[in-house]
């Protein structure tokens, strides 16, 4: 997938600034994270890339972070999943967010930029939150769909908003005789895999292409990140898109049919399904990849869900950046950088026993 990724290395490092470099690099009083600590021993810049989903969730966690070690600043640009791995990748960036984990080919080529060689790497999946569907038509808020129908639509088999089966399934909705243009990501994006990924598993008999970061029809229009498709949702008219449920806003949402009920999205409706799934195979200790089960048919369950990972070396190069990865892993997940995620991005905190696995990841590195 290394060759499919949107972008290069070396315009992400041409990038003129970083979105978040300077957010809070000054906030050195209290926070909602956490109070002004001038004990802290915690010096230096702290350089993070990646998945654009994470963005309301690293504000919070830069300002709370850089809110109780003064003299440390911490940058996140929120380039995208695939150009986050890329920077990592390259040793752009000390730690990288990604909506999907490293596969096994890309883990065992062991080619990670600030790590020792062959050291392995930490993931953690330390930002859940579902993924909604978003739609902007005239007086409607809110639809029912199931799998093969929103596979369809975005396929480009089900063209129009009064379609049979769009209609069908909201009796009580007044759809237009209306086109409807479906926006993906433009960018090697980890939602995009996420979402094809439940479209794959959940309707396989319309959805035939295999989960991937790059959109794979030609069809539709085409955003950059999540902030691009949510701008091209709501600038549009007929449009539907798909973007980290914390930017849905006053858009238009699907519940999504899960057995015999649709489920709207939610934090706790996410949470669940990614504490029923289990986790990948003939990973390091410190690698915490997740297999979601999207076809599930049980109870309060959304299944359209992202995991967004924190992804580190377990052994840097660099002693000064393995000190202050550790130690903002470890403020993310605990239960305030969890609960600091949950106000401003409406994520679903990590459970208990996640936190336990968690914690034992971070303390590898070194």
């Amino acid at each position: 997938m290394i060759n499919k990724r949107a972008g290069s290395v070396a315009a992400i490092f041409a990038a003129s600034a970083l979105l978040l470099g300077g957010c809070a690099a000054n906030e050195t009083g209290a926070t909602d994270g956490g109070t002004t600590d001038d004990s802290s021993s915690l010096t230096g810049t702290l350089v993070g890339a990646g998945a654009s989903s994470q963005q309301s969730a690293q504000e919070a966690w830069v300002a709370a972070f850089q809110g109780t070690n003064p003299e440390v600043t911490v940058e996140y640009d929120p380039s995208g999943s695939g150009a986050g791995r890329d920077t990592f990748i390259a040793g752009g960036a000390a730690f990288a967010g990604s909506d999907r984990a490293f596969n096994d080919e890309e883990v065992a080529a062991g080619e990670f930029g600030a790590c020792v060689p062959e050291a392995g790497i930490v993931e953690i999946p330390a930002y859940v939150s579902p993924i909604a569907v978003i739609f902007n038509l005239e007086g409607v808020d809110s639809l029912n769909l199931d799998a093969a129908t929103i596979a369809g639509i975005f396929a480009g088999t089900i063209t129009n908003w009064n379609d049979e089966a769009i209609a069908s399934q909201n009796e009580d909705a007044e759809l237009p005789d209306l086109a409807i243009t479906p926006v993906h990501r433009a960018d090697d994006s980890g939602t995009t895999e996420n979402f094809t990924g439940y479209l794959f598993e959940a309707a396989g008999e319309v959805w035939t292409e295999e989960p991937d970061g790059v959109w794979p029809f030609e069809s539709g229009e085409a955003a950059q990140g999540t902030s691009g498709v949510v701008d091209a949702v709501t600038n549009g008219t007929g449009t539907i898109g798909y973007a980290d449920a914390s930017r849905a806003g006053d858009l238009g949402t699907v519940a999504v049919k899960v057995g015999e009920e649709y489920v709207p999205f939610s934090p706790e409706a996410a949470a669940a399904i990614v504490d029923a799934s289990a986790f990948v195979e003939g990973r390091g200790e410190g690698d915490l990849a997740i297999e979601l089960d999207r076809a599930t048919d049980a109870s309060g369950v959304y299944p359209v869900v992202l995991v967004s990972y924190l992804i580190a070396c377990v052994e840097y190069q660099e002693a000064a950046d393995a000190e202050l990865v550790k130690a903002y892993f470890e403020y993310i997940i605990s239960e305030e950088g969890q609960q600091a995620a949950a106000e401003a991005a409406g994520s679903a905190p990590i459970s208990d026993q996640l936190r336990e696995r968690a914690t034992a990841a971070v303390e590898l590195i070194s």
